[in-house]
């Protein structure tokens, strides 16, 4: 569990970053000083969700996998300050995730200046593990002149994800942003945290293999520094350890009595929170994670459930014999988030996306707004119309249904054809596999809609610009007018 591979992630959640904030037990504790609007470490308009190392007033440091900071802010440009290399993420007004390599300084985040007016900001830092030892310190924003930011409305929930590199996001193409443990946050409207290193173990082994059965209560992997519970608190806990145990000659009488302690102490940190015992994908010490979770529904913790993942991942869904890729990753967020949801005591919400093109800047819609079936999918130009609005609907095994807003029919391709050139068009929902769509990175934070029965791409035919040119299905061929990027609103 110590090496990766490669991404994208299912737009339900993930083409997008919500415009939610951190709970208020979440947000950085502004010391008297601190002036609202600066884009200081100390500014109280900024959120720190997961584990940041706050040490140091002029700089905040993350350590586990998929911490981040979100803000608000008005003007036209950011930018971020760093000390030393570093990679990371970054996210303007619930666009895609944009990858920054070895940068480090200033650096700005809108080279091409955005529209005055107000903004929102995520960044996630790499985490530093394995060869990678980037300098993931947050020590500022620079805004322009009178600019200034300002605080996101607040999440009301969080889930913490526990694990080793399944859960780091090993494996997928943007790591901790494409994981299921991202992905189920996100689908959820919560904020989220993922306490996972690769090579992890539940148990401290003998051997060195570092156990969460420790590591979990401290300020970061490597560290003993305890972390202050009272910075947030988890309204669920999500648990996927023992993949690694077995080959650090862990017995199973030995994992059963580590995961009964680990559970009563995550416990004793979050009283009220639902936790999630996820059967490894693997199958690894299956009998031993129910023993554990019979033990504590015995003593009377009724909070605290068993979650059979079988069947959740196939052989498509692996990049490796251990890790899941993007698809994968896609595969267990289906599953699991409305497990969590219903723990959370809440539903999955349901967002409306534009489908813009790469190419031609027009927008996915339906001619005329029609809500008839046959109606032909058409490029227009944004006026907002619900015609032109799009809800991606989860359709199993990584593929998605595009559900017209005006109509409620799906993005179908006519007559189940498998031809280039075919018409789309909208049809009611018939379970067909026309009807689903893959959504696929091109790159840029486009994507490729692949229809799952032809193993085509959604496209404008020739490129063309004309207002109300209809769309279809034609064969990958990387150009421009077969790219789209789905954006929020």
């Amino acid at each position: 569990m110590r090496s990766s591979k490669r991404l994208f992630r299912t737009i339900t959640t993930t083409v997008v970053a919500l415009a939610v904030t951190a709970a208020a037990a979440v947000a950085a504790v502004a010391p008297a000083h601190a002036a609202p609007g600066d884009g200081s470490t100390s500014d109280p308009n900024i959120s720190f969700i997961g584990r940041w190392d706050r040490s140091s007033t002029a700089a905040f440091a993350s350590n586990w996998a998929g911490a981040y900071l979100r803000t608000g802010f008005t003007g036209t440009t950011v930018r971020l300050k760093q000390r030393n290399a570093v990679e990371f993420w970054a996210s303007i007004d619930g666009g895609p995730f944009v990858h920054y390599r070895n940068v480090s300084g200033t650096v700005n985040l809108t080279p091409t200046p955005l529209r005055a007016g107000n903004h929102t900001l995520v960044v996630s830092y790499r985490q530093r593990a394995g060869s990678y030892n980037g300098d993931a310190v947050f020590t500022g924003l620079t805004l322009d002149a009178g600019a200034r930011t300002y605080a996101l409305p607040v999440a009301p929930k969080l889930v913490e994800f526990v694990g080793d590199s399944i859960t780091a996001g090993t494996g997928s193409s943007k790591l901790a942003l494409t994981d299921y443990a991202w992905l189920v946050g996100e689908r959820l409207g919560v904020e989220h945290t993922q306490i996972a290193i690769g090579g992890a173990c539940l148990v401290a082994a003998p051997d060195g293999c570092w156990g969460m059965e420790r590591r979990y209560f401290n300020l970061d992997a490597g560290s003993s520094t305890p972390w202050d519970f009272s910075r947030y608190r988890a309204d669920a806990v999500v648990v996927n350890l023992g993949t690694n145990d077995v080959g650090h000659s862990v017995s199973g009488a030995t994992f059963q009595a580590s995961y009964t302690t680990f559970i009563r102490n995550i416990r004793a940190k979050y009283p009220n929170a639902a936790i999630l015992a996820l059967k490894t994908f693997r199958g690894r010490y299956v009998t031993e994670t129910q023993a554990a979770v019979r033990a504590v529904n015995n003593s009377g913790d009724s909070n605290v459930h068993f979650i059979n993942t079988d069947g959740w991942l196939t052989a498509e869904g692996l990049g490796d014999a251990v890790h899941p890729n993007d698809l994968g990753h896609r595969m267990i967020a289906d599953r699991l988030t409305p497990i969590v949801a219903a723990r959370l005591g809440t539903t999955v919400p349901t967002r409306q996306y534009k489908v813009v093109n790469r190419g031609t800047g027009k927008v996915l819609a339906i001619s005329d707004n029609s809500t008839a079936d046959g109606a032909a999918a058409v490029q227009a130009t944004d006026t907002g119309a619900t015609g032109q609005r799009w809800q991606v609907v989860d359709a199993g095994s990584g593929f998605s249904q595009l559900v017209n807003v005006a109509s409620g029919k799906v993005l179908d391709v006519n007559a189940r054809s498998t031809s280039d050139g075919a018409a789309v068009i909208q049809y009611r929902d018939n379970g067909g596999t026309n009807q689903h769509w893959q959504i696929v990175d091109a790159g840029g934070g486009f994507s490729k809609l692949v229809n799952r029965n032809s193993g085509k791409v959604l496209e404008v035919p020739g490129g063309s610009t004309a207002e109300g040119a209809a769309l279809a299905q034609w064969s990958d061929n990387g150009r421009m007018h077969q790219h789209w990027q789905l954006v929020a609103g």
